[in-house]
């Protein structure tokens, strides 16, 4: 980074809705200079293809003249980008980091054997500008109610097998079905986030915690699974917790390498694509997250990029990595509470718009 100019000393602020921005110098980033920096390109590149205000220059320059190797990279970035270090408007700057996946389940087009967990399209009154009942139905009533479950009559996509599997479904936003169709083909879809019922979302690893039954440091997702396994009588008492209910659209799976689409409206990239809170970070922009991994205090210090939210995403410092939708992302993702600090990494001379 030698070759890069020299940051504003630090002292310049940037007040946003829910953050502070503080103006860094790149020597303050830790671990920077040993990151697998190109690693980044690819998420920079499917961002700049929907560029935030601000961006439009970085991202031409990035097209046209893109770096080579990971110091490439790097000096690219100290010559078009500011430093931000993020912090909530007291000043601190520390946070929490957890992960998402994209969860890839075996599914049936009709109800048979064990396939009997529906996973919905939004219905039509959930996607009229405005809905003309907000909010609408809670979990528990769409499984007790009568007149609940008649609004979801014929708006099935697919049955699995798990209803928590159904809810983490929701809770990810999007995920891979492998569905067996009525003439035995099988078809590889994705199902992308269409609505929810406009009910507040719920942790189910806080209702596990506020029952005595898991720990606060126990409250993973592989842990919550075990203990519906061990007590299956009270599994809908649990998925009650959580009100919110997400609905899906089906998109054909075209290219199984490429990530679902963010808030940002761009295909997710394992590892370097983060879930933010737009009101302190715009999405869009170049992040160096400082965390760690999962259940470990090996340092987890990387380029990121923000471009997905989420409904229990919200803070000033506060990133949910997306982990992809490999075999073990359900593991990394479900046991990833660290902590975080983090920078934006901003266009020089163009301030960010919004609030």
């Amino acid at each position: 980074m030698a070759s890069a100019p020299a940051a504003p000393a630090p002292g310049p602020v940037i007040e946003r809705a829910r953050a502070r921005w503080v103006a860094a110098r790149w020597s303050d980033l830790p671990g920077f200079a040993a990151d697998r920096a190109t690693e980044l390109w690819p998420a920079l590149l499917a961002g700049c293809a929907r560029p935030a205000p601000g961006w439009s220059e970085a991202c031409a320059r990035a097209l046209l003249d893109p770096p080579a190797g990971d110091d490439g990279v790097r000096r690219w970035l100290g010559r078009h980008l500011q430093p931000w270090r993020v912090e909530a408007a007291d000043g601190n700057a520390e946070g929490l980091a957890t992960g998402y996946f994209e969860p890839s389940l075996e599914a049936s087009r009709q109800p048979r054997g064990n396939f009997r967990v529906p996973l919905h399209a939004a219905p039509a009154e959930l996607m009229a500008n405005p809905p003309p009942r907000k909010p609408w139905y809670t979990r528990q009533q769409l499984d007790t109610l009568p007149a609940a479950r008649a609004a979801l009559r014929g708006l099935e996509i697919a049955w699995i097998e798990n209803p928590l599997d159904a809810l983490l479904l929701q809770v990810q936003g999007s995920g891979r079905l492998r569905i067996t169709e009525p003439d035995g083909r099988v078809s590889r879809v994705r199902l992308a986030f269409a609505a929810h019922n406009e009910q507040p979302y719920r942790s189910l690893g806080r209702w596990l915690i506020d029952q005595g039954e898991l720990n606060a440091d126990q409250a993973s997702w592989p842990a919550i699974k075990a203990w519906a396994q061990r007590d299956p009588k009270r599994l809908p008492e649990l998925l009650w917790a959580n009100p919110r209910v997400v609905f899906f659209g089906e998109e054909p799976l075209l290219d199984p390498a490429q990530g679902p689409r963010g808030a940002q409206g761009v295909p997710l990239t394992p590892g370097r694509s983060v879930a933010v809170d737009p009101l302190a970070v715009p999405l869009g922009a170049v992040l160096w997250l400082d965390t760690t991994e999962p259940l470990s205090s090996t340092p987890l210090r990387r380029l990121a990029m923000a471009q997905d939210t989420g409904s229990a995403i919200t803070g000033a410092v506060r990133a949910d990595l997306f982990f992809g939708w490999q075999p073990d992302a359900e593991q990394l993702a479900g046991r990833m509470k660290q902590p975080l600090r983090w920078w934006v990494l901003w266009p020089r001379g163009t301030p960010p718009n919004g609030p």
